[in-house]
């Protein structure tokens, strides 16, 4: 696999970073699903979501139970087709190697996995996620060539056993209103209920976990659909 190769040319033009406009647009209805956190069959789960209008998918198998090897690979190969069929971009959690491989559209990373800029020397111009909990962590992904950083974890949440402390709606504006202006989307515990005032609050979309993977087969993308009413409102 040659290492320089540019992830995302789907997305954006090839050589060129996604700009942040679309960027936003992807992050509005942000779905992150792994095997081990999805009440159904995760392919069933992605193609509801992304009927109900899902706008990015993250692959993120961790967790007690998780796939390893070989059927692993096959299912982010699996899922990855479902959103080229969509056009929706295909996000791997953490693993640069399996972005790679398979030429997934980007890589998301926390504060506790690869440096964000050898991952960015690595994916050429595909779409670089990082999550932050700080504004310090924020200017150094800024500064590392992060397309979007996830804020969180935004409320309590079950999704995620290592989850930082939660910082409330007011991280948002606060990373507003120091400069940072590149897309943030919320993560942490967030519901129907709460995702307006995620929005609200400075963020340019939500990305769920139990919110919709969390949901039976049949319910997934009338949540999704419901999401998306809010977040437009």
């Amino acid at each position: 696999m040659d290492r320089h190769i540019n992830l995302g040319s789907r997305f954006n033009v090839p050589g060129r970073r996604i700009s942040a406009d679309v960027m936003r647009e992807y992050l509005k209805v942000y779905l992150v699903i792994g095997s081990a956190n999805c009440q159904d069959d995760p392919l069933y789960v992605v193609r509801e979501a992304l009927a109900g209008g899902a706008t990015m998918v993250q692959y993120r198998e961790k967790g007690d139970g998780s796939l390893t090897g070989e059927a692993r690979i096959k299912l982010a190969l699996q899922l990855q087709e479902l959103c080229r069929e969509a056009g929706v971009p295909f996000i791997i959690n953490d693993d640069v190697e399996l972005a790679l491989r398979i030429q997934a559209d980007g890589v998301h990373i926390g504060q506790e996995d690869a440096d964000a800029g050898w991952v960015r020397s690595r994916i050429g111009g595909g779409i670089l996620g990082v999550s932050v909990h700080q504004l310090e962590e924020a200017e150094r992904a800024v500064q590392q060539g992060a397309d979007y950083l996830g804020i969180g974890p935004i409320y309590p949440t079950s999704s995620k056993p290592d989850a930082h402390a939660v910082h409330g709606l007011q991280i948002l504006p606060g990373l507003r209103q120091v400069g940072i202006h590149l897309p943030l989307v919320g993560i942490g515990g967030i519901t129907l209920e709460r995702a307006g005032e995620v929005i609200s609050a400075g963020a340019d979309g939500i990305a769920v976990i139990s919110a919709v993977a969390g949901l039976p087969g049949d319910q997934v993308r009338h949540a999704v659909q419901q999401l998306r009413s809010r977040i437009n409102r």
